[in-house]
């Protein structure tokens, strides 16, 4: 537990944000809730104690602590008190959800926090683009939101980086398995460069262009051309390959790089490779790694599986999962995609026109958890540290997010580590109307998911409103 000390230092800090915002002041008057006999947990350990939140910001963290008559109160004995989660790969702009289904989703699965990529239109600029979201966001988001700009076009961007830390949605994102990022290659570098300066995250898409498409004419030429052979049109050493240019670049500008949906043993090698020297590469993989592998392809449903990169081995989701162990993957991702199940299942697609990426906001977690932590795979403070604090502190928000500290928003889960369910399609909120999963036994679930210090989902109801979610301001990314 953090010292007195410190905890009244943060609490002065939070103390004299409150009297800056004089309407925070007055919210905050008006509600206190205490949790009790919890075990509270953190990415740094666990202990046994209260919480008092009053209006959304946690004030107090001890043992019995007192409370008023207009306190409200949480018994969580037997339960684990747990940050919010974060995940920082989610894309509600593609598919069936908006912010609202998205937000019910991640809350019943113990999201508090989520993100959404959008794209500029040609021309655009970031304040514009920050602003439409903003808008949706402002009338549909139940949990907080934030925005990453993905750049499909370099021209102008490297002068413009500056304008989204002041806009305070500092991360971009790459895709260098696109056409586009061969022929503007030195401007993509001088992208990255500009965004290394202003403490600005270039989030990077790992697969190679040019081996992949080389691999699809392949396939082609060959008639082979259906879903049966999408793992051979993405293979593994167009990831190890784009991973180390990803790095290289890193190396040559000194540049944080944050490397998406890993997939694959060969490519975290080459991650673990920079880290050991010191350069600033993170590593983020997704749950369809940690729970599938290729095997999946063999069967009538492979449509349901189609991810970019494709799954792999058991030895490559072995190391998923060591990685997440021993520190080298520092977040695990959604890559949420909410496409229905009659999309993903569409006859007509084929290796070069597929309908990538699955609903997965409400299933991260529990599952994760499961597979995890019950599992004795990694601990309770690393399944926390991979979910809610890691990306908080990559992506500018700790210790606002990520954690549960005097000063902190109270975004706080009240989490069942023995009930066990069995995941059914009608259960899910997301647009998508599916799970992956369906099927699945998984144990540990949240009961109570509390965002800014308002429930907002309760024993399997969501009861926060549309539009109390925010567009969150994020400062310069901190190393996990």
């Amino acid at each position: 537990m953090e010292s007195l000390t410190s905890r009244k230092l943060i609490y002065l800090g939070s103390l004299c944000l409150v009297l800056l915002f004089p309407a925070t002041l007055t919210a905050q008057k008006t509600t206190e809730l205490i949790i009790r006999n919890g075990t509270i947990a953190t990415s740094e350990g666990r202990y046994m104690g209260d919480i008092r939140i009053i209006g959304e910001t946690i004030t107090e963290i001890g043992q019995k602590l007192p409370s008023k008559p207009s306190s409200e109160e949480i018994d969580a004995t037997g339960m684990l008190v747990i940050p919010g989660g974060i995940d920082p790969h989610t894309h509600l702009s593609i598919g069936e959800d908006n912010y609202t289904t998205g937000s019910a989703a991640a809350l019943a699965g113990g999201m508090t926090t989520i993100s959404n990529f959008l794209t500029p239109k040609e021309g655009e600029t970031f304040q514009s683009l920050i602003s439409r979201g903003q808008s949706q966001i402002d009338s549909e988001a139940i949990a907080d939101i934030f925005l990453h700009s993905t750049i499909n076009d370099p021209t102008g961007r490297p002068e413009q980086i500056n304008e989204l830390k002041k806009l305070g949605q500092t991360s971009t994102k790459v895709f260098m398995n696109r056409p586009v990022f061969e022929e503007k290659i030195e401007e993509y570098l001088a992208m990255l460069n500009a965004a290394g300066e202003a403490g600005v995250m270039s989030m990077m898409h790992c697969e190679d262009g040019p081996i992949l498409s080389h691999a699809v004419a392949q396939l082609t030429a060959a008639g082979h051309t259906s879903l049966e052979h999408y793992p051979e049109s993405r293979p593994l050493v167009g990831e190890v390959v784009a991973t180390q240019r990803a790095v290289g670049m890193a190396e040559a500008t000194g540049a944080p790089i944050y490397i998406v949906h890993m997939s694959s043993e060969g490519a975290l090698r080459v991650a673990q490779d920079a880290q050991t020297r010191g350069l600033p590469v993170y590593v983020e993989t997704r749950p369809i790694y940690l729970h599938l592998t290729g095997e999946r392809y063999d069967e009538e449903d492979r449509g349901l599986y189609i991810g970019q990169p494709p799954l792999r081995e058991q030895s490559d989701q072995d190391a998923m999962w060591t990685g997440i162990a021993n520190g080298t993957v520092h977040v695990v991702g959604t890559d949420h995609v909410p496409y229905s199940k009659a999309t993903k299942m569409d006859p007509n697609q084929t290796i070069a026109r597929h309908h990538a990426g699955m609903s997965n906001l409400q299933l991260i977690r529990p599952m994760i958890y499961s597979e995890g932590v019950v599992n004795n795979r990694i601990s309770l403070e690393r399944f926390i540290a991979v979910t809610a604090t890691n990306p908080a502190k990559l992506f500018g928000l700790f210790p606002r997010k990520g954690t549960i500290a005097i000063g902190s928003d109270a975004d706080i889960v009240i989490w069942d580590p023995k009930e066990t369910r069995t995941v059914r399609d009608e259960d899910m909120l997301s647009g998508s109307g599916y799970s992956t999963y369906a099927g699945w036994q998984v144990t540990g679930w949240p009961i109570i998911t509390i965002r800014r210090g308002e429930i907002v989902y309760k024993n399997g109801q969501i009861v926060g409103k549309a539009g109390t979610g925010e567009l969150l301001h994020r400062g310069r990314w901190s190393a996990p």
